[in-house]
């Protein structure tokens, strides 16, 4: 599709993903509507349906999300309204108008039990509420509207928001010791790179569903020492299982995605994770 001459929806638009969505539109001159659950709660399909119909748009970029692993234990209602009702009122509407429609899902709609980077084609296992609402949105999404592209990502990092590279700085300022999990292996991801790469594959005009990581694999362990040696923390580390911690959310122990498909159909390389935790550091210097 022609993205400059599109007329496009952001919801969840306050959020890391919305936020790199919207400064790469913003550079590229799009006519776009952010809007955040103040502006437009898409848990309400009345709401959605009314407000797509109304803005008669081209595109649907869906960045709302309930990204709470443990507390999704306990709060399974909203986390499912968010994660699996939402994403398919929206395509609902965008069929409605035709609209092309993209949302995101996550590596934990796998166990982590293969061993070997997840492609698009691995059958999902998820271990958590929110792994499994994740699978239920896709799943609606992609039964019910033929123009909808659903990304999988892992382990999202950005600069408009906390993550955790941010929790890593923050314990970094209040601990001289450390004890980071290296049980826990998949692939940081900036979401600079995740929203380019999307935006680059609307062009393309495939749809389906599509994995999405920067390259590289990374334990959670592997992530910290990689920040924490760039700001020179005097510290010590410590390696740790994630048996350690009384997580209430069960985690994939390997969930590396396979993002072969989206390198092939947009004809780029993917940037290592190590290249976006740069990137995003000088940012955040930058504040």
């Amino acid at each position: 599709m022609n993205i400059k001459q599109a007329k496009i929806l952001i919801t969840g638009a306050k959020g890391q993903l919305g936020f790199d969505i919207r400064r790469i539109l913003n550079n590229m001159g799009c006519n776009f509507i952010a809007t955040d659950y103040k502006e437009l709660d898409v848990t309400k399909e009345k709401l959605v349906f009314d407000f797509v119909k109304r803005g008669n748009f081209d595109l649907i970029i869906n960045c709302a999300a309930y990204n709470d692993v443990d507390k999704a234990e306990e709060d399974r209602e909203n986390c499912y309204k968010l994660n699996a009702s939402a994403p398919f009122y929206l395509a609902k509407a965008a069929k409605e108008v035709e609209a092309i429609f993209v949302t995101y899902s996550t590596d934990f709609v796998f166990d982590g039990n293969k061993g070997m980077p997840y492609t698009e084609e691995d059958r999902p296992n998820p271990v958590s509420v929110y792994g499994k609402s994740k699978l239920k949105g896709e799943i609606l999404v992609l039964n019910e509207y033929d123009k909808s592209i659903v990304i999988r990502t892992s382990w999202l990092f950005g600069i408009n928001g906390k993550n955790f590279n941010t929790q890593v700085l923050d314990w970094a300022k209040k601990h001289k010791e450390l004890r980071i999990v290296d049980d826990q292996i998949s692939s940081p991801t900036y979401s600079y790179d995740l929203a380019n790469f999307s935006l680059k594959l609307l062009k393309k005009n495939n749809f389906g569903l599509f994995h999405f990581s920067n390259n590289g694999i990374a334990s959670k362990y592997d992530q910290a020492k990689y920040l924490l040696n760039k700001i020179g923390w005097a510290g010590t580390l410590y390696r740790a299982k994630t048996s350690d911690f009384n997580l209430k959310a069960r985690r994939p122990n390997f969930s590396k995605l396979d993002s072969k498909k989206i390198e092939s159909l947009v004809g780029a390389k993917i940037p290592s994770w190590q290249s976006g935790i740069d990137r995003w550091w000088e940012e955040y210097n930058a504040i």
